[in-house]
């Protein structure tokens, strides 16, 4: 298959399709455009009881965009849990590509100068691409994923799409919609300008995720 130029990536996110491999090793990708999308609306971002209280203990240090390549080191490897990844060399070149052109952003999880959890997705207008998380301790993506929907929020965006929905992410509200709605949807955050930022503050945190549902899962 052609290499994956910047320009070919963007194009085809701002039409609904995005690229897999089907395993970390193998040299090639695939394009991907699901008739039914995964997205997590903004608005009804789902936080259980127990993880407001991790929030609250101020567990992890949430940083952004300082350990880009080693987050999408942690999202590609195989873990006890996981045998294998979709992200393999050619996806990891792109993307650390286009991070150092800005449109790329990691959120992380760090404890005691460790990175523990984080994820990292693409962002275009008012749209982010949410691509992968890992963790490697208790809740630390789930911490990061809560970080980067106040980003979301403060930063005016209106669409983070998750590509596929698993019982992990449904836990946070996560929900399907047809490929048609999600053109929709996607096309009003192209024209629409969002600002990718800092993590917030505990106190901006609590009072934006106040306003979200609260659930007793974990």
């Amino acid at each position: 298959m052609t290499d994956i130029t910047p320009a070919l990536l963007l194009k085809a996110y701002a039409c609904g399709i995005f690229p897999m491999a089907k395993t970390r090793v193998d040299k090639d990708v695939f394009w991907v455009q699901p008739k039914l999308r995964g997205i997590i609306p903004l608005n009804d971002f789902h936080v259980s009881r127990s993880l407001r209280k991790r929030l609250r203990q101020n567990k992890y240090t949430v940083k952004v965009d300082t350990a880009f390549p080693e987050v999408l080191a942690g999202c590609a490897e195989q873990t006890s849990l996981r045998s294998d990844t979709w992200i393999n060399s050619q996806i990891k070149e792109i993307f650390s590509s286009l991070f150092d052109a800005g449109v790329t952003h990691s959120v992380e999880a760090w404890k005691e100068g460790q990175l523990v959890g984080g994820l990292y997705g693409l962002t275009i207008g008012a749209a982010f691409f949410g691509e992968s998380m890992f963790t490697r301790a208790d809740d630390a993506s789930k911490v990061a994923l809560c970080h980067l929907v106040g980003i979301l929020k403060r930063g005016n965006y209106v669409l983070l799409d998750t590509q596929f929905i698993t019982d992990h992410l449904k836990q946070f509200g996560a929900i399907e919609i047809s490929q048609k709605d999600y053109l929709t949807k996607l096309s009003a955050a192209l024209s629409r300008q969002g600002k990718f930022g800092e993590p917030l503050s505990q106190s901006d945190l609590e009072r934006i995720l106040s306003s979200q549902p609260s659930t007793q899962t974990s």
